[in-house]
């Protein structure tokens, strides 16, 4: 069999081993053990490919499709935590339905014939509200988080014996033939473990041995845990585990990898956060070729925070640049390089799990790491430059090999390279945010604006502003602190340019600041320094002044020691530039009230928002063309056209809240700006399954001011799709002979531009084509200095009006004309829209 592209050849292997890796009937019975090389399931040794998905950061709607595309790529096991404050928000009481349906997530997995690993925590960071700590916890008299401490371990227990019931009654564990074959307890630990000091080396201990006794059938880990206790397999999380992890605490623990980032989370005032696709392939090779059997994507998949899920900061945009980005859409060449990735590993497998390993030394940075099974030919090679910028050329065996720098060369027989971590065979894709036609249609916008309290409505209750965690109790974002002074003429500036200023100090994390129903400002802390200082001038008057402060949480904090000791919210509060002085008002007692009265009504629900009064939102625009602060705004759409993922552009608006049909789609805050000057998200999805065909109702609360009649209804595509394949030194034929039940291949000894459109669409423009020395990246191409003048009718003629297609990476074609790049080493660069056939333009 002859295969076109290396891509091909890998995804056919990968078809031909995949049943049997994963062939395991979802209702068998199986035992899983270890030892010092591997997980065995029923006996038989696995290379396992995971890829974390949260179940409630998508919809049950979304599951199957991103289970489908997760083992088409290559996994044969799905990783989530379980979220303890979503299923336990009120102490005793238990929520398992909708997107917290747990079971049905597991169930899922197990029907797509892959295997699961539950990460019970309870405690799990993950970026999310308390670390999944439900808050009432907080509030248990004398507890002290997870420390050797009773009231914490008394609940901690109650919840884990729940969950691992749970599991147990409706037979998901491997041994009851289900697909669970590996549970966490506790989560990176050793990071805060010194802080408790004998409370938390006790605690660890008891913790690993409280799940043991659980008696799951199935083996414990605990990540980054030196110490992990008895069977417990303490695991690896980070970008260069195959590097950086100094191994099992026990030679009977197999090496496994909980967390390989694929990106890193982002916060609202972040940049653009990203991962190489070759980085985090060279990564894994790495770690598989350094004895390591199981590795782990952190995420696969990110989704989103919906409605106030994330912790501090945290945007509702989680991990998009994993595989598979927010809206479930691959993201390519990451996804299709993993998968290549995996499936040439997989042509490891026998000498992985059962040969001796072996390592040469072939220069500096240059070495050989194999596996080979004395007096047969099973045998696998993993060639490395481990030099940042430089390529080289090896001897291994008697045999040369190009290797380009920072790169893993595999080779499943000792003699032919199938994968290099640094060449990406796999397709590129760029998003596109497009406009909706028919949801953007004749949207018309109503406002009601938030009434300012005063003491009259929220009566003092304190000497001092109350704490703002314990206040809301995790059940809004918001308090209104509101306080009032009597000033005399002689108290205020005579001059009109000076004015007193409001001074406030907070512990964090953001607020507004009202006087006398007049919005004077707002201030916010960050990810890093969460405390911040509000300081702004104030228009006061004889006689009595109301001042009041919306003060917000943006989620609460997911990690560190003593986390029930953290504290948010204003501390102290003064004005300044009084002809009597500076005036604290710190003691000056103050009324509180959690929530909005848009809140409490539901004006977000279609009930609930005939509860509120509406008018005409373009009827009281501030001088700066904004909306007017603590808004509510509403508007009906109709669900777009077509089948893609939806999303709400927000980038006019500021800062707030936004619900779909009574359902939130998360926090937004596009006016807190990335160093590049840009919102670290403007795109805030909107699952399809929160949609009904007509008048759906978008509400949108909005903090400091916006501009709603610039919103935007869209649909997201990744129909931009690319190939980049570049001249090496001469290619070397590629094969291996069927020896033993092995498949037989043939690698085409020329590379070609492989491409192929998503959802059965076919190529319907060519964008842009080079032969030479494009530079760029998908959806952003440039000509070089140098490119054949036929590029692009060549590739038209191969690509247009095709679902797929090949084109070969050959002078011959392209230099007809004369070879224009003379002396250089060429790239071939392409770049196609995919859209249905009725769409087809010729591009020539």
């Amino acid at each position: 069999m002859a295969a076109s592209s290396h891509a091909i050849l890998l995804s056919f292997i990968f078809l031909q081993l995949a049943s049997s890796v994963l062939s395991h009937d979802g209702m068998a019975k199986k035992t899983v053990t270890y030892d010092g090389r591997s997980l065995m399931v029923d006996g038989r040794r696995e290379l396992l490919f995971s890829g974390s998905i949260h179940y409630p950061r998508s919809t049950p709607e979304m599951w199957p499709d991103l289970l489908k595309k997760a083992k088409q790529g290559g996994l044969n096991v799905i990783q989530t935590y379980v979220f303890w404050n979503l299923h336990e928000p009120v102490q005793g009481q238990f929520n398992f339905e909708g997107n917290n349906d747990l079971v049905k997530f597991i169930r899922l997995i197990g029907e797509h014939d892959m295997y699961v690993t539950l990460r019970v925590g309870p405690f799990i960071e993950a970026e999310w509200n308390h670390g999944g700590f439900p808050y009432w916890l907080r509030e248990v008299k004398n507890i002290t988080f997870r420390a050797d401490n009773e009231p914490f371990k008394y609940h901690m227990k109650k919840f884990t014996k729940m969950i691992i019931q749970k599991m147990k009654d409706e037979k998901l564990f491997a041994p009851q033939g289900g697909p669970i074959i590996l549970a966490q307890i506790e989560n990176e630990y050793n990071n805060i473990q010194l802080a408790y000091k004998e409370l938390g080396t006790r605690y660890v201990q008891w913790a690993g041995n409280m799940a043991v006794g659980l008696k799951t059938g199935v083996p414990w880990i605990m990540c980054k845990q030196k110490d992990a206790p008895g069977p417990v397999i303490n695991t690896c999380n980070g970008r260069h585990c195959g590097d950086t992890f100094t191994g099992p605490n026990h030679p009977s623990k197999p090496s496994l990898w909980t967390e390989n980032w694929t990106a890193q989370y982002r916060v609202f005032g972040d940049p653009p956060s990203q991962r190489a696709a070759e980085d985090l392939a060279f990564s894994v090779a790495r770690f598989f070729s350094k004895n390591g059997t199981l590795t782990n994507y952190y995420m696969y998949h990110g989704g989103t925070n919906f409605g106030r899920t994330g912790s501090s900061f945290v945007t509702t945009r989680y991990y998009d640049e994993a595989p598979l980005d927010e809206f479930g859409l691959q993201r390519e060449p990451k996804y299709g390089h993993l998968r290549d990735l995996h499936a040439a590993l997989r042509l490891c497998r026998k000498p992985l799990l059962w040969g001796t390993p072996g390592t040469e030394f072939l220069g500096l940075g240059l070495e050989a790491r194999f596996y080979e099974k004395p007096g047969s030919t099973v045998c696998a090679a993993f060639l490395t430059n481990n030099n940042s910028r430089t390529p080289a050329t090896v001897t291994f065996r008697g045999q040369q090999y190009f290797l380009p720098p920072h790169s893993i060369s595999i080779l499943p027989d000792c003699k032919t390279v199938v994968y290099n971590t640094q060449k990406i065979v796999a397709q590129h894709s760029a998003r596109n945010f497009k406009r909706s036609k028919l949801a953007n249609k004749n949207l018309k916008w109503e406002m009601s604006q938030e009434s300012i309290p005063t003491t009259n409505e929220v009566p003092v209750n304190s000497n001092t502003p109350i704490e703002l965690y314990g206040l809301t109790k995790d059940t809004s974002d918001y308090a209104w602190y509101t306080t009032s002074i009597d000033l005399h003429i002689r108290d205020l500036p005579m001059r009109r340019d000076i004015k007193p200023v409001l001074r406030v100090a907070s512990l964090g994390h953001a607020m507004l600041a009202f006087v006398n129903d007049e919005f004077v400002g707002c201030g916010h802390g960050n990810n890093i320094e969460k405390s911040f200082v509000l300081q702004k001038p104030v228009n006061l008057r004889p006689g009595t002044n109301h001042i009041a402060l919306l003060a917000m949480t943006v989620g609460f904090p997911d990690s560190g020691a003593y986390m029930e000791h953290r504290y948010a919210g204003p501390r102290a509060i003064s004005i300044l530039g009084l002809n009597t002085g500076t005036l604290d008002l710190t003691l000056n007692g103050w009324g509180h009230q959690v929530g909005l009265s848009g809140e409490k009504v539901r004006a977000y629900t279609q009930k609930g928002s005939h509860r509120v009064k509406w008018t005409g939102a373009s009827a009281t625009a501030t001088a700066n063309g904004t909306g007017p602060a603590v808004t509510w705004y509403k508007t009906y759409f109709d669900t777009p056209e077509g089948d893609n993922p939806v999303a709400v552009r927000l980038s006019s608006m500021g800062k707030g809240m936004a619900w779909v049909n009574g359902k939130s789609i998360g926090r937004y805050w596009v006016s807190h700006l990335s160093p590049l000057g840009n919102p670290t998200q403007s795109e805030y999805h909107i699952p399809r399954s929160f949609l009904k065909p007509t008048d759906n109702l978008l509400v949108i609360f909005e903090e400091s001011g916006g501009k709603p009649e610039e919103i935007e209804i869209q649909l997201v595509n990744r129909d931009t799709i690319c190939s980049v394949v570049s001249e090496t030194h001469p290619p070397r034929v590629s094969s291996w002979e069927k020896k033993e039940n092995e498949l037989r291949a043939v690698v085409d000894a020329k590379s070609k531009a492989h491409l192929k459109c998503p959802d059965e669409k076919v190529i319907v423009e060519v964008e842009f084509a080079s032969f030479g020395d494009p530079y760029g990246s998908c959806g952003d191409f440039i000509a070089g200095n140098c490119s054949s003048s036929n590029a692009k009718s060549i590739v038209t003629k191969h690509c247009l009006g095709k679902c797929g297609c090949d084109v070969p990476l050959d002078a011959g074609i392209f230099s007809k004309g004369g070879d224009v790049c003379l002396n250089m080493l060429k790239t071939l660069a392409i770049q196609v829209r995919c859209g249905r056939e009725k769409h087809l333009r010729n591009s020539d």
